[in-house]
């Protein structure tokens, strides 16, 4: 059987996949079933080390992002979408997969085009409260619909609604489940007080980063602080934090990173009593997973429309609160931190919210789904 995997370039289309891959290589030794072929046909992989890992092909292909704003550059970017589609019509046709899955993103169109020429099952998964342009188009021909918010299905065409199944979102099987034990001695924190931590994500969150900034003397007179800034913002930040930190006796408890590998993420993640971050789907769940109470500052709606609708689907599950970005100040922030850190109660509450969102059996049921379209297409 081989399986093709197609998605957008971002680590939010493309790590999805990875835990997919990992789920149905968990079947696949459960069940003593031949593992599949994976290929991954896309731009230049987030992460080229877990295609190595995992034994995935790389097959490149063309496409282009129509922006939704008017642009000369959407003609230059029709034609490499016309160019990509006849690229992958040609490369489907060679390999011919018996199922593609398909996580979204202007870079699945021209392989999920070809995939409806030549009749290959499709498969799509949607991340987001609000469905990409290319998942709620795609969505006609595919034989199953897999949806992380329970707000997206809603925005699908009526007629496909019973090829959808709310699953959750598909979640790497190494940080799932934070490091309870061990965290503050990892991390030289101070154990006499409680940590935050504050995601960035891997391009970081200039617009947090520099709210924090302000807030930091606060902060760390009653917390530790576990800093994610993003590589493009740890020398910047760090610098300014030093001069920031300059007098104070509380210094140690503020600790900088760029990105943290996966060890130091769930070390963080299991010393750690509130995330604050920004709400990209694939942060949402990872929190929910953890089952972490949260303060999500989404990127605003003028730029991205999709965090806005994920934070706010999220909140009304009760596991985290939204702060939009233009309200976000030094005192906002410090009193909102200060007001869940001094109930119990309500974190408790959060917490529970959290992992009833979380589902983290997502990756195995969009695998059980793959396997078995694909053993039915496969040739006798």
């Amino acid at each position: 059987m081989r399986i093709a995997l197609v998605g957008g370039g971002s680590g939010g289309h493309f790590y999805p996949l990875i835990a997919v891959v990992e789920a149905i290589e968990d079947i696949c030794k459960e069940r003593t079933l031949l593992e599949p072929q994976f290929l991954y046909v896309g731009p230049p992989a987030f992460d080229s080390e877990a295609l190595v890992e995992h034994n995935i092909e790389y097959v490149p292909s063309t496409a282009g992002k129509i922006r939704r704003y008017p642009s000369v550059l959407n003609i230059f970017s029709m034609f490499a979408n016309g160019i990509g589609i006849i690229r992958s019509t040609f490369q489907l046709f060679g390999i011919y997969p018996d199922v593609i899955f398909s996580t979204g993103g202007f870079a699945a169109f021209p392989t999920l085009f070809a995939a409806r020429i030549l009749r290959i099952p499709v498969v799509i998964y949607d991340a987001d409260a609000e469905p990409g342009r290319v998942s709620l188009w795609s969505s006609k021909f595919a034989r199953w619909i897999a949806l992380a918010h329970p707000d997206a299905a809603g925005k699908f065409p009526e007629k496909v609604r019973d090829r959808i199944a709310r699953v959750g979102h598909p979640i790497r099987r190494e940080i799932i489940d934070p490091s309870k034990e061990g965290g503050i001695e990892f991390l030289k924190l101070d154990p006499a007080v409680p940590t935050i931590f504050i995601m960035g994500g891997s391009q970081g969150a200039r617009a947090i980063n520099e709210v924090v900034l302000d807030a930091l003397t606060d902060l760390v007179s009653e917390f530790n602080v576990i800093h994610q800034v993003g590589s493009l913002n740890v020398k910047e930040t760090s610098g300014i934090a030093s001069v920031v930190l300059k007098n104070s006796r509380f210094v140690e408890r503020y600790k900088i990173f760029s990105l943290l590998n996966t060890l130091a993420l769930r070390m963080a993640a299991g010393a750690s009593s509130l995330v604050i971050a920004r709400a990209g789907s694939g942060t949402i769940f990872e929190i929910a997973s953890w089952g972490i109470p949260a303060i999500f500052v989404p990127i605003p709606k003028d730029i991205s429309h999709d965090q806005t609708e994920n934070a706010f689907s999220y909140a009304r599950a009760g596991g985290g609160i939204v702060i939009e970005q233009h309200n976000l100040t030094p005192h906002v922030l410090v009193s909102e931190i200060r007001r869940l850190m001094g109930d119990q109660e309500i974190r408790a509450k959060m917490a529970t919210a959290a992992h009833a969102f979380a589902r983290p059996d997502a990756a195995r049921k969009i695998a059980a789904a793959l396997l078995e379209i694909g053993i039915a297409h496969e040739p006798v």
